[in-house]
């Protein structure tokens, strides 16, 4: 699932609350992949980006056939709190502003929107 989800990370599902899967340990706590399993793997996430007091998470991706299950919600909470145990200050991501859903899903695990930011490209 890690190599499909590397070439084509998509952002979706409605979460829903009360999944009753479990997080998997992460490979390496400065940066992998954390996996979410109820049966079978259902969510993914990575994390790394690590700076001198926080770590990145993302991507996020739950396959289209398993999302509206809060899947990925339970994962990003997990994962937030465990590499915040770890000793970081804190936890960052980057979300597209134009999903709604994602957006829903992090601030309802505790995230809260920083700044914005834009790539631009010269040629």
């Amino acid at each position: 699932m890690v190599r499909r989800v590397c070439g084509r990370v998509a952002a979706g599902g409605r979460p829903s609350p009360g999944n009753r899967g479990r997080r998997r340990s992460p490979l390496r706590s400065s940066g992998g992949f954390a996996l979410w399993e109820d049966g079978e793997v259902v969510s993914l996430s990575g994390f790394g980006g690590e700076t001198p007091h926080g770590i990145r998470i993302g991507p996020v991706y739950t396959p289209p056939r398993l999302r509206r299950r809060g899947y990925a919600s339970a994962l990003v909470a997990q994962l937030s709190r465990q590499l915040l145990d770890e000793g970081r200050d804190y936890c960052f991501l980057y979300t597209d502003l134009a999903n709604p859903t994602s957006n829903r899903i992090y601030m309802d695990v505790g995230y809260e929107l920083v700044c914005e930011s834009a790539d631009y490209v010269f040629q």
